[in-house]
């Protein structure tokens, strides 16, 4: 959906409302409070009255859309914006899309990660393990800011991200407090099926996966970055991605909301091919 299909398809706040019902509700609505199907319509406010809790209610409560005072449309619009950028929106950009404050269009962006979470199956087949750090290079700070260990795993100011792929496509990517072998065995344990082949580099931390999977290895200090099918360049392809992403469009942003990008990313990513990507979001979004 690009933004002329939001136009055309979604011309009016009161068609992204019944849109909204038809995909939360199947157009029978029900009381986000009691569960009751016992409501009377309320046309003008476009909400409705439950005559089982005695409240009034529209579709969007509950969802990612509550309380907002903007035009629905303005929501569709953003969206089709945040999905389509490969790298990331800006909130400053996204607010001058839409015409709206920089703190509303951040506050909408966080609104949609929330639709991005991921709870899916267990990846099997070949799978890629690697770990990445967020932060600023040394080579860009004054001196009197420079840490040591700026570059790779020792970068005392920068956070670890941890992060596995399937060959078949999908990327599973979280915030991490470190790199350390129990760390990284317990995320892979979590996310990958036991019995599937393992592909890392040589960081010691991966010592050990043999025990429940298939591990290979190449060796990235030797200069070794593909040994047949061994390698990891899918996974960092995703971490290329995902640092062009927050460096060139975000610029900066704090730890504390770190994962929340990682999760843009990693479902845009996921969703690259799936053309029905904005009506899932849209399902997501009022089904959390």
């Amino acid at each position: 959906m690009n933004i002329i299909s939001i136009y055309k398809t979604y011309p009016t706040h009161e068609a992204c409302i019944k849109h909204l019902e038809k995909v939360r509700w199947t157009n029978i609505p029900v009381c986000p409070y009691c569960k009751s199907i016992n409501q009377s319509e309320l046309p003008k406010e476009l909400r409705y009255h439950c005559n089982n809790c005695n409240t009034s209610y529209s579709v969007t409560v509950g969802t990612i859309f509550h309380n907002t005072k903007l035009d629905l449309q303005k929501w569709f619009v953003a969206l089709s914006l945040i999905l389509n950028a490969k790298k990331g929106i800006a909130s400053r950009q996204l607010a001058r899309d839409i015409e709206v404050t920089k703190d509303t269009a951040w506050r909408m962006q966080m609104q949609v990660r929330k639709a991005m979470l991921e709870y899916g199956d267990l990846l099997t087949g070949i799978v890629e393990a690697d770990e990445t750090y967020i932060g600023g290079k040394n080579k860009n700070r004054h001196e009197d800011k420079k840490t040591e260990g700026g570059q790779g795993r020792g970068g005392e100011d920068k956070t670890p991200v941890i992060g596995i792929k399937s060959r078949d496509g999908k990327v599973i990517a979280k915030k991490s407090k470190d790199v350390s072998g129990k760390t990284l065995k317990a995320f892979i344990n979590q996310n990958v099926a036991k019995g599937s082949t393992i592909m890392t580099d040589e960081w010691a931390g991966y010592n050990g996966l043999a025990k429940a999977y298939s591990h290979f290895k190449v060796s990235h200090g030797k200069g070794e970055y593909v040994n047949g099918d061994i390698h990891t360049n899918g996974m960092e392809n995703f971490w290329s991605l995902l640092k062009r992403g927050i460096f060139g469009q975000y610029h900066n942003l704090s730890e504390k909301h770190l994962n929340k990008y990682i999760t843009e990313f990693c479902f845009r990513y996921n969703n690259r091919k799936n053309e029905d990507v904005f009506n899932l979001t849209i399902y997501k979004g009022v089904n959390l």
